[in-house]
């Protein structure tokens, strides 16, 4: 769908060559009514030069003369056949200069985490290519000893909505294909907000694993038992008399 070129600088212009309410204007260039009042009393857009529509090719003169004669009217945007289609995103995203060497790090995270993610997905979300992909998913990148995984989300490479949906389509996929998802994989599909509403998972530590499993036997603690005999506690503690505690010292 086209869109309406420099939108204030319209708004300014309507105002001030026609006669059409603030309604109709804040409609046509996607403002909000008071933005358009504003304008009109000279508190918005201060300085900015009007956009005439009509000699710009964006607005038709008998849209805005049905306009300026019936109140209730919306103007429509003229059609333009070269702006069909100029929306839809075509080949690999734009990534900004300053954050194209974080791609490798997001590369990594989505091909750790994220498996089920074809090729072409992890493309699309971070905008790269197939080849460094591949160079990062086989470890034959040049730099691949340096590379961390970090979120593509935390790096600002995507957002976090497009992460999920690329998720959920992968999955849903791999469901269709009766390929059965791991219980880590079905974790890593969870939304955020849910996420974060999750209790995190008991974990035993790595030096008493299997501790909680150990027991004496019977007769280790019969032995136990035996060693140690402590039916006389007085005598544990009295000391041998001394034998010559009689004779007085010369």
């Amino acid at each position: 769908m086209a869109k309406l070129l420099h939108p204030k600088a319209t708004a300014v212009w309507l105002v001030d060559n026609t006669t059409i309410s603030f309604k109709q204007i804040a409609d046509f260039v996607g403002m909000h009514e008071l933005e358009i009042q504003g304008i009109a009393d000279g508190d918005v857009a201060t300085g900015v030069k009007g956009f005439d529509p009509v000699a710009n090719n964006q607005l038709v003169q008998e849209e805005l003369t049905n306009a300026e004669t019936n109140p209730l009217y919306k103007m429509k945007l003229k059609f333009n056949a070269a702006a069909t289609g100029e929306e839809k995103r075509r080949g690999p995203r734009y990534t900004p200069l300053s954050k194209r060497q974080d791609r490798p790090a997001s590369i990594y995270w989505l091909v750790k985490f994220h498996p089920e993610l074809s090729d072409g997905q992890i493309g699309k979300l971070v905008g790269t290519t197939k080849p460094t992909i591949q160079a990062i998913r086989e470890r034959t990148h040049w730099n691949i000893a340096n590379i961390q995984p970090i979120d593509p989300v935390a790096l600002g490479l995507c957002k976090q909505s497009e992460l999920d949906a690329v998720v959920q389509k992968a999955a849903a996929k791999k469901a269709a294909d009766g390929e059965v998802m791991t219980d880590d994989e079905r974790r890593k599909l969870v939304s955020t907000q849910t996420s974060l509403g999750m209790e995190a998972e008991p974990k035993i530590p790595t030096a008493i694993e299997g501790l909680e499993t150990f027991s004496l036997s019977d007769d280790d603690s019969e032995k136990d038992a035996s060693d140690a005999d402590f039916s006389d506690a007085d005598s544990f503690f009295n000391l041998p008399e001394n034998e010559d505690e009689d004779e007085q010292p010369r």
